[in-house]
């Protein structure tokens, strides 16, 4: 089990710059404390939207100087999404991990390109993808590349408005040595449960996180805001920024009984 843990963390999309900056330096700060291996979510354009009238993002011009203003002043690791081929070769020499979404997780061109960039990827598996068949995925970034690659776990789809995470993936995926991240936001997402936007039930956020704790994975996903009833996208299945670290303190406290990896 590793010693020092990811945290790949942030608002769910760039709302403000300000907001932005100061969730990142709050993020650092509790990430140092704690000991976690941060990478911060600096997303610039939300794709894949319920709603037209939904808010996306800064869009990428903007989005690329935030996080070159932010990760220069702050020192801090980034990630973000792609949602087009072309993207990839932009985005790379801003960020650390790149982000294939869940929604396009399967789709070839987008991952070929993000693994020839040479950066680390971090792909979230589809909600109507097996754990199984992401060894497929795994295949197509190793064809281009050796860098470092993670799979989130996020959930499988349920009926027409849930998601329900089999913690047996963990293991799966783990067994295919890839870096492992439990995604404590996504995982209570309820796709467009009210129509034209998504909830979700974040109260069960935390006990999913302490089951993936107990099973054993290298770190977890966690979309933060500091007031998500606010929030611009997926605000009902966010976390309270001010409740992140004591939530991190336990999962760090449940991981330190863990002795053999899964």
């Amino acid at each position: 089990m590793r010693q020092k843990q990811f945290l790949f963390s942030g608002s769910c999309v760039m709302e403000s710059y300000e907001l932005t900056r100061n969730i990142a330096i709050k993020l650092k700060t509790i990430s140092d404390r704690l000991g976690y291996d941060l990478y911060f979510k600096m997303m610039f354009d939300k794709s894949n939207r319920s709603s037209l009238d939904s808010y996306r993002g800064p869009g990428l011009e903007l989005g690329i100087e935030w996080m070159k203003e932010i990760k220069e002043e702050i020192g801090i690791k980034i990630f973000t999404d792609v949602h087009e081929s072309y993207q990839c070769e932009i985005v790379k020499n801003f960020v650390d991990v790149i982000q294939i979404p869940a929604f396009l997780c399967k789709q070839t061109d987008l991952v070929i390109n993000a693994a020839k960039t040479g950066k680390k990827i971090n792909v979230k598996k589809g909600q109507f993808v097996t754990p199984y068949e992401m060894k497929n995925i795994l295949n197509k970034i190793r064809r281009f590349s050796s860098a470092e690659v993670f799979f989130t776990e996020r959930g499988s789809v349920f009926g027409y408005g849930d998601t329900i995470v089999d913690m047996r993936s963990l293991q799966i995926m783990n067994d295919l040595g890839v870096n492992v991240l439990f995604d404590g936001t996504h995982s209570v997402l309820r796709p467009a449960a009210f129509g034209s936007t998504s909830g979700g039930q974040s109260e069960f956020s935390y006990s999913l996180l302490r089951a993936a704790a107990a099973v054993g994975v290298d770190g977890y996903f966690l979309e933060v805001h500091p007031a998500p009833s606010n929030a611009l996208c997926d605000g009902h299945s966010m976390t309270s920024i001010n409740k992140l670290e004591n939530i991190l303190v336990t999962l760090k406290n449940i991981n330190s009984t863990i002795i053999n990896k899964i």
